[in-house]
Formats: structure tokens, C-alpha cells, sequence
């Protein structure tokens, strides 16, 4: 996980409000497909590779944060 602990935060933290949250109006895309997901239309190819693409950076991040407290812990 030493490839985790060299990505540093504020680009991470940016890119995952930005393209998290993108487009601003009127849904993120990211809740729209999360929210597809969980009522379970959520079916073509494209509609899931933009969940993954919007959700990447702030699944990256969340694992850096995790990675962070636990290396502050010991």
C-alpha cells in the first residue's frame, strides 16, 4: 500500500469533489447512479462506467484517509 501513502491529499480531496460532484446542476451524476444502483436501474454498460468513473477519486480517497489513520494509530 506504499504506492497509496505517495498520492498526496489536495489533489485527491479536488478530484474527488469535482468530477464526485460534476455536473453541479441539477444531480451529480454520482448520486443519480448511486441512486440507480440501490432502485436497481442501474442496467446499460454506459450508466455503470459512469458510476465507476465518477466514483473512483472519491473511493481513492476514502482509502488513502482509511490508509492515514491507520499509519497515525501505530
Amino acid at each position: 500500500m506504499k504506492w497509496l501513502d505517495r498520492i498526496p491529499f489536495f489533489p485527491v480531496a479536488a478530484g474527488a469533489l469535482l468530477l464526485g460532484l460534476a455536473p453541479f446542476t441539477p444531480q451529480p451524476h454520482l448520486f443519480e447512479k448511486l441512486h440507480m444502483l440501490f432502485s436497481g436501474t442501474l442496467l446499460r454498460p454506459v450508466d455503470i462506467f459512469d458510476l465507476c468513473l465518477h466514483a473512483a477519486l472519491p473511493v481513492l480517497l476514502l482509502l488513502k484517509t482509511i490508509r492515514w489513520l491507520q499509519t497515525r494509530a501505530t
